[in-house]
Parts: C-alpha cells; sequence; structure tokens
C-alpha cells in the first residue's frame, strides 16, 4: 500500500521547509550544564545465557514492594532485543512513527518557520523514539543537555538505574538511593518522564518466545552437527602409547567432524532417538515468531512465505496501521501535554504550539479518481504538480490538432 503525503511528495515543499530552517535563526536557550547522565557510574554486563528461570527471578525482583529493582529485567530485555526477527518487528513500527510527516500549528495555522526548524533539528528523532520506546520497556526517562557548541542534545538515562516506582534515579545501580527527579526543579524541563510507574511494557510479555525460539535454534544446531556430519570412529589398541598417538593424530587430520578413539575391543553406538529432521525445532520456531508478530505489529506480515496470499497481505497491512495510528496519537500527546511546554520554557522553541501528525493520502488511489475525473473535468496542472510531482506543460496534442478537437472536412471535398 503506497501511501505518502503531499508535502513530502513534492519537491517544492520539501524545498521550501529546508529553506525556511536554514533562515530561521535559533532561539536562545538557557545555559545548561552537562546534566545527571555524566554523573552515572557505568558498570560492565556480564553476558549470561537466559533462561525462564531468569524472567520468573527479573519479574520478582521488579515486584518486591519494599525495595523495586528492574536492573535484571532491563538486560534481560537487551539481551532479547539482539533478536533479528524482534528487532525487525520493532524498527518496522518505529520507523513507521519517525517517518510520519507533522507540522506545528498556531491558531489553527500552520507554522512554517517553527515546523522547519524542529524537523531540521537532529535531537527531534532521538527524543521521539525514547518517548515511543516506553511502549516496550515500560518506562523512559530523558534529559534534554546542550553542550559546550550549544547544540541540544537529548539523552536516555538508563532503565537499569531508574526506580520508577519511587521516582529515584540511581547513580550506580548498586546504591541504595538516588536522587528523586520528580522533585528537582529541572523535572518536566529538563528531566522528562514517559510511561507509568507499575508498567513492564510488551518486550517483557515477548520474552518467552524469544527465550523458547532460541532454545529450539540452539538444539537444531546441535541436531544439525551430530547427524549432518557423523562421527568417526578408529578402534586401537589403546594400552600402546605409539599407536594411540598415532590414531588421535590420524583422526585429528582427517576432516573436521567429531571423532573417536577406542580399543579394539570396545564398541561405539549411537542411542534411539527420535527420527527427526528437525521439523519439531521448526515447528517451535514458527509458533514463537508468530506470537512476536502478533504482539508488536498486530498480524505477521510478508513473513509467511507458505501460506501467503495477497488478501492476507492486505488485510495485515490494515491491522497495522489502525495500530500506527494509536501510536501517534499518544506521541502527539506527549508532544503537546509534555514535550512542547518544556522546549518553551528552555526557549528552543516560542510557545503556544500545538503538534500535528499530517494526516496522509492514499496517492495511488487518487490518481485514479483523478485519471477518470479528467475524462470530463479540468483539472488544475499546479494542483497535479503539487500532489503527484509531474510538471505539466501543457495539453497534449496529436498530429491532427489540439486535443479533443473534431475532424472537420470542407463540402467541396466530397464532391
Amino acid at each position: 500500500m503506497n501511501k505518502t503525503h503531499n508535502r513530502e511528495k513534492s519537491p517544492a515543499g520539501a524545498g521550501k521547509r529546508r529553506n525556511l530552517a536554514a533562515k530561521t535563526p535559533r532561539p536562545k536557550t538557557t545555559a545548561r550544564r552537562e546534566g545527571y547522565v555524566a554523573r552515572i557510574v557505568p558498570k560492565s554486563v556480564s553476558r549470561v545465557r537466559s533462561d525462564i528461570g531468569t524472567w520468573k527471578a527479573a519479574l520478582r525482583q521488579a515486584d518486591n514492594v519494599d525495595d523495586p529493582r528492574r536492573v535484571r529485567l532491563q538486560r534481560l530485555y537487551d539481551d532479547i532485543m539482539q533478536d533479528a526477527h524482534l528487532t525487525s518487528l520493532v524498527e518496522l513500527r518505529l520507523q513507521s512513527l519517525l517517518g510520519a510527516p507533522f507540522s506545528l500549528r498556531r491558531n489553527g495555522e500552520t507554522d512554517d518557520e517553527a515546523t522547519a526548524l524542529l524537523a531540521a533539528a537532529s535531537w527531534k528523532r532521538d527524543l521521539e523514539r525514547f518517548a515511543w520506546e516506553e511502549t516496550l520497556y515500560g518506562h523512559s526517562l530523558v534529559e534534554l543537555t546542550v553542550t559546550a557548541a550549544g547544540t541540544p542534545q537529548a539523552t536516555l538515562l538508563p532503565r537499569t538505574n531508574v526506580v520508577p516506582e519511587r521516582g529515584v534515579l540511581l547513580l550506580s545501580e548498586d546504591d541504595g538511593d538516588g536522587i528523586r527527579y520528580r522533585e528537582v526543579r529541572e523535572y518536566g524541563t529538563w528531566v522528562l518522564e514517559f510511561g507509568g510507574p507499575h508498567n513492564y511494557g510488551l518486550l517483557n510479555k515477548a520474552v518467552p518466545h524469544v527465550l523458547f525460539a532460541r532454545f529450539a535454534q540452539q538444539c537444531w544446531s546441535e541436531l544439525c552437527e551430530i547427524y549432518a556430519i557423523p562421527p568417526r570412529v578408529l578402534k586401537t589398541n589403546t594400552q600402546d602409547p605409539e599407536m594411540l598417538d598415532r590414531a588421535e593424530q590420524m583422526m585429528r587430520d582427517f576432516g573436521a567432524a567429531a571423532w573417536f578413539v577406542i580399543d579394539s575391543s570396545e564398541t561405539f553406538d549411537f542411542a534411539k532417538g527420535a527420527d527427526t529432521n528437525g521439523d519439531v525445532y521448526r515447528n517451535l520456531i514458527a509458533v514463537c515468531k508468530e506470537a512476536s508478530s502478533l504482539l508488536v505489529c498486530g498480524a505477521q506480515m510478508g513473513q509467511d512465505t507458505l501460506n501467503g496470499n495477497r488478501s492476507k497481505e492486505e488485510a495485515s497491512l490494515k491491522l497495522f496501521e489502525r495500530i500506527a495510528q494509536a501510536d501517534r496519537a499518544r506521541i502527539q500527546g506527549y508532544w503537546n501535554e509534555i514535550i512542547l511546554p518544556a522546549l518553551a520554557r528552555i526557549g528552543l522553541l516560542p510557545p503556544g504550539l500545538t503538534y500535528e501528525y499530517q494526516q496522509e493520502e492514499d496517492t495511488e488511489k487518487l490518481w485514479t479518481q483523478t485519471h477518470a475525473a479528467m475524462q470530463y473535468y479540468h483539472v488544475d496542472p499546479e494542483w497535479i504538480r503539487a500532489k503527484f510531482g509531474i510538471e505539466v506543460t501543457g495539453e497534449k496534442e496529436s498530429g491532427f490538432g489540439p486535443a479533443g478537437a473534431q475532424l472537420a472536412a470542407p463540402d467541396r471535398f466530397f464532391g
């Protein structure tokens, strides 16, 4: 489904926005130090194999009423986000939000200068990403800073150091207490909070599916290693050191498959297992991927190549578009209630603005309607150029004269 907005489609509109961004002077911002992020003590991450027991222990630590901590849970989220399938789903949903056209409006009219200024800001996408990631992780605490060169930046404070249930920012993960960020004067201006205190996010529901899929893939890999390249067995007199050394050297020099050296009086056999070529693992991985797709995108789009069809894909795209619209509505609320008031107090944007996502149009459907109407009505060439990017220079002429002209022969031609 090809959906683009007319302002993104038009080269003239994009050029006008870039020119406005270049000509618009940046508002003077308040001087700001490095902020709390510079005081966070970094800590080494221990990479261990995660399982369902790890997830349950992390939830128990986060659910602790007296001293809730999300360190283990956030570490587990970072671990499962290494999964390629889950990452692709998250990026698909996120990019549909970051790529949506927007405008800043004042009293019902678009403020082109403020819109161009915000669109040209490098920190805008970072801030919007951190706000949206609250859906995945359950909480985001973002700090706005200004560098020595005067460039604004949006930085995510480490989620492992934040205790949203108590409103505390820990300078070190192991600290017993920290900064009560909701009580500092920077809160709501330089420090912005997204999400509630008792929300663990979508990734909490994706954890078991990713872990099961990872387990099945590891078992399938071991199956391929054992049965795809059968091990080699050499029988020799293991009591003779010289013969044993020679046998081991022979096996090492003979390919990469597993090998064994046993005594001539010993035997080696494979234990009888289930006769399978990996279908049991393939089915488990498919079920886990389907569950992750439904959780993040609402449907399985373009992934089921065996049972996919056009009608199914179109229905899936409609479901995904509803989720994308809900994301834009939530982030639009964050912009108007939290972000824009903070930027106005800092001086990055003028006050009194509202953030709106522009309504996208189905240009393919609109062109079909326009083409049908052109058979009966005249269409403004300037509108066609602005809407579809087609340069119209005039009406097309046939070899017999202007388009639509009727052929008429003089009476004497027929005698």
